[in-house]
């Protein structure tokens, strides 16, 4: 079966997306948002279960958020537009709960991440 193709698709919606978040969520944010096109699996996945599919990056090249398109293929490839949509808005909007959280010292998401991957690993753990 041919790959299929949507990285067209997926930086539309992605900028739809972007047009409504609300301008002071991007400052500081000087890396911006990239879209890479790698599959991209946690360090703590057991075999290839566990995908990230967008993560907030600081580092000396600045602030940025990082989309990876073919972790969202790797899940999503034969979802609907609509489906697709829904998915790249709720991780860029995590990921900008990350950033903004950061900007205010707050750790909240850092944490509630953190239980999560704890969770994942119990089930792994026998």
């Amino acid at each position: 079966m041919s790959e299929i193709n949507r990285i067209d698709e997926v930086e539309e919606i992605l900028e739809q997306i972007c047009e409504n978040i609300p301008e002071y969520a991007y400052d500081n944010l000087n890396g911006g948002i990239i879209l890479s096109e790698e599959t991209k699996f946690h360090e703590e996945s057991v075999g290839d279960s566990l995908v990230i599919l967008g993560e907030y990056r600081r580092d000396i090249t600045g602030n940025m958020i990082k989309i990876y398109y073919g972790s969202f293929m790797e899940m999503f490839k034969y979802s609907s537009h609509e489906e697709l949509y829904e998915r790249l808005e709720h991780t860029l909007l995590h990921e900008f709960t990350h950033h903004l959280e950061f900007m205010a010292n707050e750790y909240g998401l850092v944490i509630e991440d953190k239980k999560f991957i704890d969770e994942y690993k119990k089930r792994y753990d026998k």
